[in-house]
């Protein structure tokens, strides 16, 4: 009676581990080089740097638009994150969706709003 006991607790836990393991994300905290290429043909190459805490992002991005502060999510394997920026007086939305396809790289798209869409891929450094 004891083994049995002892069995379905040391495979209640190994459920348990393997269950929080597969629901855990990648932390992604850390400095980014981004290739992004949109569609109307423009490169850029700018930089992230993530503080991730849980689900929450924060963090900075540095390219050709300026610098801006960026916040954003992250749940298992897919990332959404962006900022705001003005130019000439209007104030312009950038969004980031991405996955993660390890821990130090992922891919997806972009877009701002009222202007271009684009693909992109990251690599942390």
């Amino acid at each position: 009676m004891k083994s049995l006991l002892l069995a379905m607790v040391v495979i209640g836990s190994l459920v348990v581990a393997t269950a929080m393991t597969r629901t855990t994300a990648i932390d992604i905290s850390g400095t980014w080089v981004f290739s992004v290429d949109l569609d109307s043909g423009g490169h850029g190459d700018p930089t992230f740097v993530f503080k991730q805490d849980k689900d929450a992002l924060t963090g900075t991005y540095d390219g050709p638009l300026g610098k801006y502060d960026v916040t954003g999510s992250i749940k298992d394997n897919k990332a959404t994150f962006g900022f705001e920026f003005t130019n000439d007086d209007v104030k312009h939305k950038v969004s980031y969706e991405g996955t993660l396809e390890s821990a130090t790289k992922m891919s997806g798209t972009m877009e701002i709003s009222d202007g271009p869409k684009g693909k992109w891929t990251a690599t942390k450094k």
